[in-house]
């Protein structure tokens, strides 16, 4: 907005947000409403504020175009680059019928160093911006606008991102990556994110995978779980990255664990070290995939050689990072093992995939990473086998779940993995809780 904009408004107040219900054209809102990834800034993590869009907004489009019925609701809007102006307006008509009506009512005044971007409506927004396009009549009509200023500081990001997310923590649309990118009251949120930017490693350009990339309407996505096999840089995504930490903060605080209430930052920075200094252990215990990674031109090699992925680093696929955290977990929180001992023990692991105990989730014979419940869940529990199993039950148990499983039996011997228990272990010898992996 390169001049000064006066707009029509009424000021209210909800917890402790100030915003603002105004309306303007069509026009207006094509031209002046921004999605947030196309102001400066704005495609770093810690500013990514914006869902994707679907293919729901062609039809929004056709209906603004088409139907002499149109109507939209409300767009609710930041104003990127502070307070606008405000200016109490006072009706002076001596009618007692108006007296009190102007409470609240005033004029926006934007001096042309805000922009916007929508926090809800985008399909709306995006729609809108199409219709007009294609015709121009449309430029004049009117939307209902409710307006919020949002300041492009740390603070001023954190209460933006918290009111989208809880604008839209309960709507469909949604993705828990995105929860995870947005999230100002999960504290395992709120550390994952830190952790892509302050983790030695995990900081490194493409280590974690944030964005998947644009869909066919030019919005950005963000990644779920997987990586494809040919990514040149990622060990994780972000969405694997939140369910590890989410195993690995057995022992936080429940304040760390509460995904609804935000905890103080002294809890935050404690658990950040902990939990920071967990990766490294395992970076480095589970078959020494950081060095690996260092040292390689690219993480295909590591993840899926060619010709050859039978030999790639299981550490590098989602379902193993996320079941043998889930493993890790569930051995010290039984009091079968401690932290040190459970990376002594994975650190003996054989880090192929054609190797026990990765060949629950493996097919040689598809040569692919077998998926679901299932195969994840078995994973879990033979990798407890090898860590620090509670019993015998326990190990025939998973050992005949495999065989159930993938129609062979598991290449570990029972008598090896017996070795594993604990001496001073009294786990059940039968009706083993089951684990319940991702």
């Amino acid at each position: 907005m390169g001049n000064k904009t006066l707009i029509p408004a009424f000021k209210a107040q909800v917890g402790d947000w100030n915003y603002y219900i105004c309306h303007m054209s069509y026009g207006q809102v094509a031209r002046e409403v921004n999605f947030a990834h196309e102001l400066a800034g704005n495609t770093e993590l810690n500013q990514l504020i914006q869902r994707g869009l679907s293919d729901r907004t062609k039809d929004i489009t056709e209906y603004l175009i088409n139907s002499q019925h149109r109507f939209l609701g409300a767009l609710i809007v930041a104003a990127w680059g502070g307070e606008p102006l405000y200016t109490p307006v006072e009706i002076t008509d001596s009618d007692s019928l108006t007296e009190g009506l102007d409470k609240g009512f005033g004029v926006l005044t934007f001096d042309g160093n805000q922009q916007y971007f929508a926090l809800d409506g985008q399909h709306r927004l995006k729609a809108i911006k199409e219709a007009v396009l294609k015709n121009q009549d449309l430029l004049t009509e009117d939307i209902c606008v409710i307006m919020v200023s949002h300041f492009d500081t740390e603070e001023g990001r954190q209460r933006t991102r918290r009111l989208f997310t809880n604008i839209n923590r309960n709507a469909k649309v949604t993705s828990g990556a995105e929860n995870i990118v947005l999230d100002e009251d999960d504290g395992i949120a709120i550390l994952t994110r830190r952790l892509i930017q302050e983790h030695d490693f995990l900081k490194e350009e493409g280590r974690v995978r944030v964005i998947l990339g644009q869909d066919s309407e030019g919005k950005l996505k963000i990644a779920g779980k997987s990586i494809p096999k040919s990514d040149k840089s990622a060990i994780t995504s972000i969405l694997t990255l939140y369910n590890i930490l989410r195993n690995l903060a057995f022992d936080q605080p429940k304040e760390i664990r509460n995904e609804k209430a935000r905890p103080n930052n002294d809890l935050l920075d404690a658990s950040y070290e902990v939990l920071s200094s967990r990766i490294d252990d395992l970076l480095e215990s589970s078959g020494s995939i950081k060095d690996k990674l260092l040292k390689c031109d690219s993480a295909r090699d590591v993840r899926a050689p060619k010709d050859n992925e039978g030999i790639g680093h299981p550490f590098m696929r989602p379902i193993v990072q996320e079941a043998l955290t889930k493993a890790i977990s569930q051995c010290i929180q039984q009091e079968l093992i401690d932290w040190s001992g459970a990376m002594t023990k994975i650190a003996k692991l054989d880090w192929k995939l054609s190797s026990a105990p990765w060949t629950a989730i493996w097919s040689a014979e598809g040569n692919k990473i077998l998926s679901g419940t299932d195969f994840s869940k078995v994973l879990v529990d033979l990798l407890i086998c090898n860590i620090a199993p509670p019993s015998k039950q326990f190990v025939k148990d998973a050992r005949r779940n495999y065989k159930n499983l993938r129609e062979r039996d598991f290449p570990q011997s029972a008598e090896i993995l017996y070795e594993n228990i604990p001496i001073t272990s009294e786990g059940p010898t039968s009706d083993v809780a089951a684990t319940d992996g991702n």
